[in-house]
């Protein structure tokens, strides 16, 4: 059974779980901006781990330098090394893609827990900071798909660019029609980004010629998407359970090698 400490560094978010004997047991997710939230999290992610002698420590990043930061910040407190996907156990997802296409580690650690669950094609929603709409085939291939600017980008943009919009934080419109500039923001960008995700996995099934399971994760998932007809399965913590599929892989690989099967 997997024992690990999870990090998911994101662009304006770090995640941080712990994986006792398979199960998601605590989970803390603080700003990259405040540093100083790395220590407790950490301690709260790792507390039940303490005693686990097998217990790993694997972290993704989607900024090498904030990861670098934070794999140095973990070491220094728990006295542990800390394992890097892709540097030290490939995620394990098959890619179809160009030959000098760069993808970010989420972006297949998401697919590769969706299909380690579900084991057919899926379309993986990834409400964030930018915001990615990716293929993975029936057979656990990543084949890519599209990237746009995230919904709390857009509201941020809006506010920063023309002079008479404030600035605002997502949420659900109250209604679609918004009678001042604030819900009218708020309901251009939450109708359209479910618009676009509609279009786009639509889309995607006819190139495929079956309708893929769609599945939301990020920051924003739960606001944007909970009732929303074409997202099957919101699940927050999809990034962390790709690093426990990673580990898992690794280790059953280990162990098949040294068995020489």
């Amino acid at each position: 059974m997997i024992n690990l400490l999870a990090v998911s560094v994101g662009n304006t978010r770090t995640r941080v779980g712990s994986f006792v004997d398979g199960k998601l047991l605590e989970v803390s997710t603080f700003r990259n901006d405040r540093r100083e939230k790395i220590g407790s999290a950490i301690d709260a992610a790792y507390a039940p781990l303490t005693d686990r002698a097998d217990a790993s420590i694997l972290l993704s990043t989607v900024d090498p330098e904030r990861g670098e930061q934070v794999e140095k910040a973990i070491k220094e407190q728990l006295g542990r090394d800390v394992l890097r996907v892709e540097r030290d156990m490939p995620i394990p997802v098959g890619r179809q893609l160009d030959r000098e296409a760069m993808v970010g580690e989420d972006r297949l650690l998401n697919t590769a827990a969706a299909f380690d669950k579900h084991k057919q094609s899926c379309v993986i929603v990834d409400a964030g900071t930018a915001m990615t709409i990716d293929l993975v085939d029936g057979a656990g291939t990543f084949h890519g798909g599209a990237i746009t600017p995230g919904a709390q980008l857009m509201l941020d943009s809006l506010g920063q660019r023309a002079a008479q919009l404030p600035e605002i934080e997502l949420r659900k419109p109250e209604e679609v029609v918004g009678h001042n500039t604030a819900e009218a923001m708020l309901s251009g960008v939450f109708y359209g980004m479910r618009g676009m995700v509609r279009e786009v996995v639509e889309q995607i099934a006819t190139s495929i010629n079956q309708f893929p399971l769609v599945i939301a994760t990020g920051g924003d998932a739960q606001v944007l998407f909970r009732d929303c007809e074409i997202v099957e399965r919101v699940v927050p913590d999809l990034t962390l359970w790709g690093l426990a599929v990673t580990l898992r892989t690794a280790l059953e690989q280990a162990e098949d090698h040294g068995s020489g099967s």
